[in-house]
């Protein structure tokens, strides 16, 4: 049996289970303000939560595929070589960490659109695998979704027929502009929607899952969009891709709704935990570094260690605004020294040390936080 296009599902969705949903609804809203009260009380969110950042898009790369780790990731950051077989995948992290950072630039002007959605995906695919299909524009033909090398007749699914899709989008579009449906509601249907509609070519789950801080930070949720949800979603891949199927298979979207509002509560707590650990290792940090340091360039030097991890000793006196590397790697030894940092990787010649801050490192993967 020839098996056809899925048809988009109408929104707004109105056949839901309302006395089941109300309690957990409640619950993401709380967890979400938590989170966020703890962010706007951070002095430097970007720098302190750098790393966790990383990590999602780690894990939001890895749900795709890819197989890079947390800490190859910044490996390459301070310049270590790499596997050669972890070069497209790290360079497919690296585009997601770009493409949310422009999306967050891009929302201090103007509202998420179309428009923007094809900017961002533009810039995830540079470069990368699926290079080829067409990066920021929305797919003309139709694709369909099934393990490598399936035919369209043994499919696991079919996205909608691309004659429909603009019309589609454009529904799509306007539901996520309506600010009167309740955000997390409106959020779990926006992914959801997104992903049966698979308007690009490649890079659907990934720039999928981006449009959830992004929304979440757009309707007042958050004062940033740093939230990580793809360690949950990882976590219950089969399921993930389950409740969506069954909204085309079935029409109901009661189980997605729970799921994902689910997620929502779970990683918002997660995402509160390590927030909290960072926050509380940058102030028993801080003391430590000027104490050890008797320098003018302590805290820049700290905030280079949060942004970066592991650091070459010519990148932290760069970036930490030094003006010698002879003071530089002073602080470096100091810092070693006193066990506060480690060395990653002893330099010869030429190559500089490598250093790292590993509890930063364990928190960022969630050994300090579930362990």
């Amino acid at each position: 049996m020839t098996k056809l296009p899925s048809s988009p599902p109408k929104l707004p969705v109105t056949e839901l289970n309302w006395q089941k949903l109300m309690p957990l609804i409640s619950r993401a809203n709380a967890a979400l303000g938590r989170y966020d009260g703890l962010l706007r009380s951070l002095p430097n969110p970007s720098v302190l939560l750098s790393p966790i950042t990383t990590n999602e898009a780690v894990l939001s790369s890895r749900i795709e595929g890819t197989q890079a780790t947390l800490e190859e990731v910044i490996q390459q950051d301070a310049g270590i070589k790499t596997p050669p077989d972890r070069h497209q995948d790290l360079e497919e992290v690296h585009n997601y960490r770009e493409a949310l950072r422009l999306a967050e630039q891009s929302l201090a002007d103007r509202p998420l659109s179309l428009s923007l959605i094809k900017e961002i995906h533009q810039r995830l695919m540079q470069g990368v695998r699926g290079k080829n299909k067409t990066p920021g524009q929305f797919r003309i033909d139709q694709n369909w979704i099934g393990s490598l090398g399936c035919t369209m007749e043994n499919a696991r699914f079919i996205p909608p027929n691309p004659i429909v899709l603009p019309q589609a989008l454009n529904e799509w579009e306007l539901y996520f502009s309506n600010v009167e449906e309740d955000p997390v509601l409106q959020i779990a249907v926006v992914h959801a929607q997104f992903e049966i509609l698979h308007p690009f070519k490649d890079g659907n789950g990934r720039i999928g899952r981006m449009l959830i801080p992004l929304l979440l930070f757009q309707r007042g949720l958050l004062s940033r969009p740093m939230f990580y949800l793809s360690e949950y979603l990882e976590g219950y891949r089969s399921e993930y891709y389950d409740q969506l199927l069954l909204i085309t298979e079935t029409g109901r979207w009661q189980g997605w709704v729970e799921f994902f509002t689910q997620a929502v509560i779970t990683q918002a707590d997660r995402n509160f935990k390590k927030a909290q650990q960072i926050l509380s290792l940058y102030n028993e940090l801080k003391p430590k570094f000027i104490e050890i340091t008797h320098s003018q360039y302590a805290i820049p030097a700290l905030d280079t260690f949060f942004r970066r991890p592991i650091i070459s000793s010519t990148d932290f006196a760069e970036l930490s605004g030094m003006k010698t590397r002879v003071t530089a790697n002073g602080m470096l030894n100091k810092l070693e020294k006193e066990h506060v940092i480690q060395i990653f990787k002893q330099g010869s010649g030429s190559n500089p040390n490598v250093y790292m801050l590993k509890q930063l490192l364990n928190i960022a993967e969630g050994r300090e936080v579930f362990e």
